[in-house]
């Protein structure tokens, strides 16, 4: 009896749960295929590799998703990032036909994040999410990026510069604040959901001769409780932006861009306090990336709440429009 009462509860618990996770499992590892009809092809430099791939648009994309936004993501963020990606990307790949780029001259694009986009390959993907979860996670992607197939942003008919980054402040940068140069779709604008980001709060720590050698300066011979006050610091902020960001601060007898002195220090934005502890300073940072364009935790609070890709687009990008791309049409 005790025997069979075993083998039935076996067997039910292979019929109600390992039967039905061997379905989905299996479904999920028939991977979706990436439409690359009408797609140009791509020359992507792998800077890891220091090869040439030659890519469909639409597979490198996929590539690039992967690179630079959580595949937990909701659905609508991924598109709004992929539409994001691909206009970078064209964007380039028309440029470099025309001239091509000192850094790369026979590839349109990289993969370093610095300088062009983040990339990743299937066997990277792979490594990155494990082999049980990629089927699933290549095919979300794979799925957010033919939704989006061509579509590209444009701003009175032209191809925009779509930046964006991992998370601002609650409210995105003027381009203007962030480079010296004011775009029109590159507003300020509000940015629900970036404390949802593990970054929004961060601490960064340098000693002061850390700084002094980024900097150039002679922190080191200050004592801390000369920094620490508000009217004799040594470290003075010359100009905020309207979100509160650093955009001009004067470090003893040098001044820098908030955009220089987050990139010397390391620090994840320039929205930044500090204070000085013996001989470290402790930076207080909210943010990670310089501000401007979409935010992509800001892109995923928006699709939590119902909002589709295009909405965020438009939102993030002031006066956009999404078209579809032709390689015939300039």
């Amino acid at each position: 009896m005790k025997k069979a009462i075993i083998l039935t509860l076996l067997c039910l618990f292979l019929a109600i749960v390992i039967l039905p996770a061997l379905v989905v499992l299996r479904g999920q590892r028939q991977e979706v295929k990436v439409d690359t009809s009408g797609s140009p092809l791509i020359n992507v430099l792998n800077v890891k590799t220091k090869e040439i791939e030659v890519l469909p648009l639409e597979e490198y994309i996929v590539g690039v998703v992967a690179a630079e936004m959580p595949v937990d993501f909701e659905t609508e963020a991924l598109k709004a990032q992929a539409v994001a990606a691909r206009t970078y990307t064209i964007k380039r790949y028309e440029a470099a036909k025309k001239n091509p780029n000192k850094d790369h001259p026979d590839a349109h694009i990289c993969t370093n994040h610095a300088h062009c986009q983040a990339y990743v390959s299937k066997d990277e993907m792979s490594k990155n999410w494990g082999m049980l979860k990629y089927p699933g996670y290549y095919n979300k992607i794979a799925r957010a990026v033919n939704a989006t197939a061509g579509v590209v942003l444009v701003y009175q008919g032209k191809l925009i510069d779509p930046v964006y980054h991992s998370t601002s402040v609650g409210k995105t940068e003027n381009s203007g604040d962030v480079w010296q140069f004011d775009i029109p779709y590159l507003k300020s604008v509000d940015s629900p959901g970036d404390e949802e980001s593990p970054k929004f709060k961060t601490q960064h720590t340098l000693t002061l001769a850390q700084i002094d050698k980024a900097l150039g300066t002679t922190l080191s011979a200050v004592p801390a409780s000369t920094i620490n006050n508000p009217k004799g610091s040594p470290i003075q902020v010359v100009e905020r932006t309207a979100t509160g960001r650093i955009k001009t601060i004067k470090v003893g007898d040098k001044e820098f861009k908030g955009e220089e002195i987050r990139a010397k220090l390391g620090l994840n934005s320039t929205h930044f306090s500090w204070k000085a502890q013996e001989d470290k300073l402790i930076f207080l940072v909210t943010g990670y990336g310089h501000g401007v364009g979409m935010s992509q935790y800001g892109a995923n609070y928006f699709a939590k709440e119902g909002k589709d890709y295009k909405d965020i687009l438009s939102h993030y990008y002031t006066g956009t429009e999404l078209r579809k791309y032709s390689a015939n049409k300039k």
